[in-house]
């Protein structure tokens, strides 16, 4: 039923301005004009999928990942996130080990970082 239809990354945010910078700016995302928005919702597009960002009081209250990135090279990505001001948040896993701020699991290699809300983003490569 739902398996043949797209999903939307959906992130809860208290202050739009400050997720407006840290989307766009930090993470480079891309506004999407063909979803349009308002004063209580951004869209952007991050490679082919969407990812609304909308403001509500229960920002930051998840505590599981909200949104992961698959990237060709976790250790660049990081490298280049730090240089923007990011910070990486360390985990202890099963079976997996940390070398700096990423987590290593065999070939997956996975880094876990926080939007100015405490939204819980990723990135994963293989």
């Amino acid at each position: 039923m739902l398996g043949d239809n797209d999903a939307i990354a959906t992130i809860a945010v208290k202050d739009l301005k400050a997720a407006k910078k840290f989307y766009e700016g930090t993470l480079g995302l891309k506004p999407d004009p063909a979803r349009g928005g308002d004063a209580e919702v951004l869209n952007y597009k991050s490679g082919n999928s969407p990812v609304l960002v909308y403001r509500s009081e229960f920002a930051g209250t998840n505590k599981a990942t909200a949104v992961t990135w698959t990237v060709r090279d976790t250790e660049a990505t990081v490298k280049e996130l730090k240089g923007k001001g990011v910070t990486f948040e360390h985990y202890d896993m099963p079976g997996m080990t940390r070398k700096g701020d990423v987590h290593i699991a065999g070939k997956i290699k996975a880094a876990w970082f926080k939007d100015p809300d405490g939204n819980i983003l990723a990135l994963v490569s293989q």
